[in-house]
């Protein structure tokens, strides 16, 4: 099997605009592969709804193209839908039906709809079957959206913020169904404002600001661009100048922080100054470049100008 039978989704300068001259998307291009998690990661307006609604095939490109499993998923809706699921940030169904309802209902509309009881295990429903929705909690609604997608057992499949409203233990189970179905094959699109969502189930992702890719790759590439950093306080009789040259950074007062490439060769010199010195450095902490880290500083250095 050759890499492009391998790419599930494909996108190629891909512009989506509005009336009045907004363009939310400006010529963007990745890929995702079959069985892969790929996170779509943006500030707010940073032009994410307007990509996955193409992908979707609920609109059209401005400009560009869009492939889904090899087809166009505007022109071709009728056979790629089929065999996508899509998880949209808010469901709203309707409040007085029962949780099995709601899915039975749903089924009508899905092609090769697996039964209620099975996606509602899978989604940890089970107990909650015979309860209304608007008896629900934000979490179990989420987890009632994320069981229509799976209901035809999609080879694609589009999440949008799928933990909003999750407790911590409702998020961990969801991320295990995730790479779970990853594992069995499905191709997974995600959106989500949790950047430790993002590391813990991207296999690649991609960093959105004003309709732009601003960075791309695994988390671990991602970050791996951005300097470590070492934080610690010194003794309020030692200034910030006496450390050397090489360690000398950022200070307010006695709190200094240094930014480096070569982390284990900075800690380490920055230890053996401290020996000598018989200088305590109180709460030290160092660290690699986080993913948050990463995505707050793009934010902050890239240019403000789509809404």
């Amino acid at each position: 099997m050759t890499d492009t039978d391998q790419r599930v989704i494909e996108v190629d300068a891909l512009r989506r605009g509005y009336s009045g001259g907004f363009e939310a998307v400006r010529g963007i291009s990745f890929s995702v592969s079959r069985g892969e998690v790929f996170a779509l990661l943006g500030t707010n307006g940073a032009g994410k709804t307007s990509t996955v609604e193409v992908l979707e095939g609920l609109a059209r490109p401005t400009a560009g193209t869009v492939r889904v499993l090899g087809l166009d998923p505007h022109a071709d809706r009728a056979v790629v839908r089929p065999r996508t699921g899509v998880m949209l940030q808010e469901g709203g169904f309707p409040a007085d039906l029962t949780v099995t309802e709601t899915v039975r209902m749903w089924r009508g509309c899905t092609t090769g709809a697996r039964p209620a009881a099975e996606v509602l295990a899978q989604v940890g429903l089970t107990a909650r079957a015979s309860v209304r929705v608007k008896q629900l909690s934000g979490g179990e609604r989420r987890r009632l959206d994320l069981a229509l997608a799976l209901l035809g057992s999609p080879e694609v499949l589009f999440l949008d913020e799928p933990t909003t409203g999750m407790d911590a233990e409702g998020r961990r189970d969801t991320w295990a169904l995730v790479r779970a179905l990853r594992d069995a094959g499905t191709t997974v699109l995600l959106t989500t404002h949790y950047l430790e969502e993002a590391a813990e189930l991207a296999d690649r992702l991609a960093i959105l600001h004003a309709g732009e890719i601003v960075t791309a790759g695994t988390p671990d590439e991602v970050t791996a661009s951005r300097p470590a950093r070492i934080r610690f306080r010194l003794p309020a009789d030692v200034p910030a100048a006496r450390l050397p040259l090489d360690l000398r950074a950022a200070a307010e007062g006695q709190q200094v922080e240094i930014r480096t490439d070569r982390l284990q060769e900075t800690l380490t010199g920055l230890l053996r100054w401290a020996e000598e010195s018989a200088v305590r450095l109180e709460g030290l902490d160092a660290r690699s470049a986080s993913l948050e880290e990463a995505f707050l500083e793009i934010a902050a250095r890239t240019p403000e100008g789509v809404r």
